[in-house]
């Protein structure tokens, strides 16, 4: 119990920006998939990671992993785990399912397989007949891929984008996780000037400011297995402390942000707020097609409306077009945009994207584009 395989899931296209968080954190040698990344890791960094990852959408431990080609294999496989060790008597337990290139297609029957054989075994080894489900909640991920099955325990509950400071996200909600990982792909630092002239609910700016100053995203939240036996207080209570400890105070970034819809302003303000980093961002109410720019370098970053949930055509050509105007000849200027219209890059001629990243904001598929600008002089 000393050492856990614990997995960090996240959004596709996020798995190199998650990997570089976990270095920073301290956990060098691990192991990346698709939507996955896993290490090994002691019951003190579950809170840890829960606390500071923040492209990452959960934390689960890995307890077993084993062929799976009919429904006995399952079952005997569930009932090997020693589900004692971790769920007490009154466990409230969920079972979720996924099913890929594998025998065993059928997700709702696997996850009825995995429950029965979870509750014979805690009525066995616990020497009770009934187990009442009234305590904390134990949510079990069963993943069949090529005819293997791998259980893990969630210890996040919510995702890890649910931060607590949003209230009010617009039509077309930009998630929190994939907000903090577009910040963190660019050339960004916190002594640099950041713009976002579509900010919308202003997410993107907050996750930025609460990088620039240390802020550990889940900070303000709970977690599933702050409740569990096995992850004393104690262990959540010390990495809480050292968060709080680590932040950085307010004052002295360049974080502007501007949104054509009044309310949208707000709602950003709002949001900053509840967040903490009020102070650190000068939000405005400003139409893209009158953005200008008072530095002669900067990092753009945004997530324009891309005619899926939000914009008509006509709508966008005349954004693109006050777009490129305005950064046309801005050569100091890094823009990154992340949108799903694939005729973006025609539009914005100030250059052709260095760097294209597919990455998914919920199950809309879009693309990153990446223009790099000139460096500022060093003083």
């Amino acid at each position: 119990m000393n050492w856990l395989d614990l997995v960090v899931t996240c959004a596709f296209g996020l798995e190199a920006v998650v990997r570089q968080e976990l270095e920073a954190l301290g956990f060098a040698e691990t192991r990346v998939s698709d939507g996955r990344v896993e290490f090994r890791g002691a019951r003190k960094d579950v809170p840890l990671l829960n606390l500071w990852l923040r492209s990452a959408d959960r934390v689960l431990i890995k307890l077993a992993e084993f062929p799976a080609i009919d429904f006995d294999q399952l079952y005997d496989g569930t009932a090997a785990v020693s589900w004692e060790t971790w769920l007490p008597a009154d466990a409230k337990m969920t079972v979720d399912g996924k099913s890929v290139r594998s025998i065993l297609a059928s997700v709702r029957s696997c996850q009825s397989i995995v429950k029965k054989a979870m509750v014979e075994r805690l009525k066995e080894r616990l020497g009770v007949g009934l187990l009442p489900e009234t305590g904390a909640e134990f949510t079990v991920l069963v993943s069949l891929l090529n005819d293997t099955a791998q259980l893990t325990l969630d210890t996040t509950g919510p995702g890890l984008n649910k931060r607590g400071y949003r209230m009010d996200s617009g039509d077309a909600p930009l998630r929190e996780t994939l907000a903090a990982a577009l910040v963190q792909l660019t050339f960004w630092e916190r002594e640099r000037v950041l713009l976002d002239p579509m900010c919308g609910s202003g997410t993107i700016l907050v996750e930025a400011a609460m990088i620039a100053r240390n802020m550990a995203p889940g900070l303000a939240r709970t977690f599933a297995s702050e409740r569990w036996p096995l992850m004393e207080a104690a262990l959540w209570a010390e990495a809480r402390a050292a968060a709080r400890t680590a932040m950085l105070p307010s004052g002295g970034l360049k974080i502007t942000g501007s949104d054509m819809d009044p309310r949208m302003v707000e709602a950003a303000r709002a949001n900053a707020k509840r967040a903490g980093v009020q102070e650190d961002i000068v939000f405005e109410c400003r139409n893209v097609t009158d953005l200008k720019l008072s530095s002669p370098y900067g990092v753009l970053v945004t997530n324009p409306p891309y005619g899926i949930k939000l914009g008509r055509p006509e709508d966008l050509s005349s954004l693109y077009a006050a777009f490129d105007r305005a950064l046309k000849h801005m050569k100091g200027w890094s823009v990154y945009v992340i949108t799903a219209d694939k005729k973006f890059p025609d539009a914005f001629t100030r250059a052709k994207p260095d760097r294209i990243r597919k990455l998914f904001n919920g199950t809309i598929e879009a693309s990153y584009y990446q223009y790099y600008g000139e460096r500022p002089p060093r003083d």
